[in-house]
């Protein structure tokens, strides 16, 4: 297994402070557990869902909102089609703009970002979920990114 670099280090470090103040600001845990206990037999135990689940709860009414946690530059790459964009980093400050009544599936690149977020908005309260692969799975799938001929940016 490679070790990551102190450069790739960092973001990851910023990312797990984000998970613990995001636990604080969304009246969850303040000890600072990531998951609830949830029973065996409930869906919402479930963190990671498939890109055929979240398509499939798409159709549904109402929808569960899609949130996109990856940068801007992937963003305009190509996104699943009526997501909202908010950035990881900047997901604490705009906790208020999420539905609380509403499920929410996180999505990133390949999955790391949005499973921290899904944790912290459970932790939190949230019916919350993360994208299992991420936009790669969902693209390597051959489910539509937008805009037309949009691909999944690179690192």
């Amino acid at each position: 297994m490679l070790m990551p670099t102190p450069s790739q280090r960092a973001p990851l470090r910023r990312a797990r402070g984000l998970v613990a103040r995001a636990v604080a600001f969304g009246r969850g845990d303040p000890a600072g557990r990531y998951a609830p206990t949830v029973s065996a037999t409930d869906r919402s135990s479930a963190l990671e869902v498939s890109p055929a689940t979240v398509q499939e709860w798409t159709a549904d009414d109402p929808a569960p909102q899609v949130i996109d946690v990856r940068e801007a530059y992937e963003r305009e790459a190509g996104h699943i089609a009526d997501s909202l964009h908010i950035e990881l980093l900047t997901l604490p400050a705009r906790e208020g703009k999420i539905d609380r009544e509403r499920p929410v599936v996180f999505y990133c690149r390949v999955g790391a970002r949005s499973l921290m977020a899904a944790q912290a908005f459970r932790a939190a309260g949230f019916e919350a979920y993360s994208l299992d692969g991420g936009l790669l799975r969902w693209a390597g799938e051959g489910r539509p990114l937008v805009p037309e001929g949009g691909r999944v940016a690179d690192h």
